[in-house]
């Protein structure tokens, strides 16, 4: 094994430990304070959420995302694709954090356009990634497991667990298909009271451009690892329930 892969092999480790971590007090007061802010949250906000993910769903599974990757990727090393994706992830970070800021600028009315334009480049983003990793978007079972890094990635810690069940087992076992109203409840159950006080104005445009920030690095993370953990076929013993 060779630095790099020593280095992969403990990335995979620390991200797995991130995923299968029972939550912390920090975690469960702050998860109890975002509880209460979303019930606050005006149904116009959970109908552009619901609406947003529906046509994501819907637009990954019809292969309606066209790729900024155009270069053969077949014989590139794993470091290599590394590279590519956080070069690549650069130009989509600034993106996003500008979107953000706009929007959260332009009040509710803008803030709210964000929602659907983020989801967008997450999911450019992802295919993307899976190009760069080697895999065929073309395919049917690869849009699916777009699908379910973006679970990874967006969802309740619960959730998360059984999400990463069905990647780590991606190879030896059936896909199960993706429920999109639970997927559509998970995205809008995590997103954080940063991301809501971007319909606030004023504060807006600071809160817009931190929560993409973060979101945005959130994907990067559970999307490079999910493909690493892919490639390398490296494995976890499952913890009993």
């Amino acid at each position: 094994m060779n630095l790099y892969e020593k280095h992969i092999e403990k990335e995979l480790d620390r991200w797995h430990s991130e995923i299968v971590k029972s939550a912390g007090l920090f975690e469960r007061a702050s998860k109890g304070i975002q509880n209460k802010t979303r019930k606050l949250m005006p149904k116009r906000v959970q109908d552009t959420i619901t609406s947003a993910v529906e046509k994501t769903v819907r637009a990954v599974l019809s292969g309606s995302v066209l790729l900024s990757v155009k270069e053969d990727t077949s014989d590139l090393k794993l470091s290599e694709r590394d590279f590519l994706v956080r070069e690549l992830f650069g130009s989509y970070m600034k993106t996003a954090v500008t979107e953000g800021a706009a929007f959260g600028a332009g009040g509710v009315l803008l803030g709210l356009a964000d929602l659907p334009v983020l989801m967008g480049i997450k999911l450019k983003f992802l295919f993307d990634c899976a190009k760069l990793y080697g895999f065929d978007t073309e395919e049917q079972s690869e849009r699916l497991y777009i699908l379910y890094v973006f679970q990874l990635a967006f969802s309740s810690r619960e959730h998360r667990l059984d999400v990463f069940r069905v990647l780590q087992d991606w190879e030896e076992s059936a896909h199960p298909p993706v429920d999109w109203e639970k997927f559509q409840i998970e995205y809008r159950d995590y997103l954080d009271v940063a991301k809501l006080l971007q319909l606030l104005p004023v504060v807006g445009s600071i809160a817009g451009g931190t929560a993409n920030f973060k979101l945005m690095n959130r994907l990067r993370d559970n999307a490079m690892n999910a493909y690493r953990m892919r490639i390398t076929g490296k494995k976890w013993p499952q913890r009993a329930p």
